[in-house]
């Protein structure tokens, strides 16, 4: 059985350098990027539409901010909606599901965990850290100060939780009955999140 791991996180906690280390200790794939590029070519919709897009709600998406559920299906080339949000996302959904239908993998962010929610064979995992060492690894990672280092962790998660509000139907992206383990990589470190969530996987596939 092939199986998926799901890793949301706050901005720089560390959740997509754990998804990239398990990636080499399982020897499984780690998506986060390559979505978009893959959605971009199943879609024929440039790239940039869904870099643009990636976690984020544009516009009128954001002043009409759960007022309606989002249509699901993805809606053809000639449709007006075509380049819309809800279509950029249900493209990049139709990428998630068919992953979770073929392969074993990592996928990091864009509402996976809510988008596989009843697989079976997938681990959801949210990774966090106090502001101070999410500060501490955003400034030698981007070279920015520590203030600007701040500000950029406020704005990312902002709209990281805003987007998945959105896709959900209102979950909140921090709750932590949405996941199967949360984890403070600044408490036990990265290297040690891995080997718990490794540890995960043999405990929740062996009762399958």
């Amino acid at each position: 059985m092939n199986y998926i791991i799901t890793i949301a996180r706050g901005f720089g906690s560390g959740g997509k350098d754990i998804g990239m280390r398990l990636s080499k200790e399982l020897g499984i794939p780690c998506y986060d990027r390559q979505i978009l590029t893959m959605a971009s070519d199943q879609s024929g919709i440039d790239e940039s539409i869904f870099v643009e897009n990636d976690e984020k709600l544009r516009g009128k998406y954001i002043a009409n901010f759960l007022r309606k559920v989002p249509v699901t299906g993805v809606v053809e080339p000639w449709d007006r909606a075509f380049v819309s949000d809800v279509n950029v996302f249900n493209v990049q959904a139709d990428i998630i599901r068919t992953l979770a239908s073929t392969e074993s993998c990592i996928i990091i962010g864009k509402c996976a965990d809510d988008i596989l929610r009843d697989r079976k064979n997938v681990i959801s995992i949210y990774v966090e850290a106090p502001r101070h060492a999410c500060v501490k690894s955003i400034t030698e990672k981007m070279r920015v100060s520590p203030e600007r280092a701040a500000k950029l962790i406020v704005s990312t998660d902002k709209y990281r939780a805003n987007y998945y509000s959105y896709y959900t139907g209102g979950k909140k992206w921090t709750n932590p009955t949405n996941y199967d383990l949360v984890l403070n990589s600044d408490r036990i470190g990265r290297e040690k999140c891995v080997q718990i969530i490794k540890e995960y996987i043999k405990i929740k596939f062996s009762q399958t």
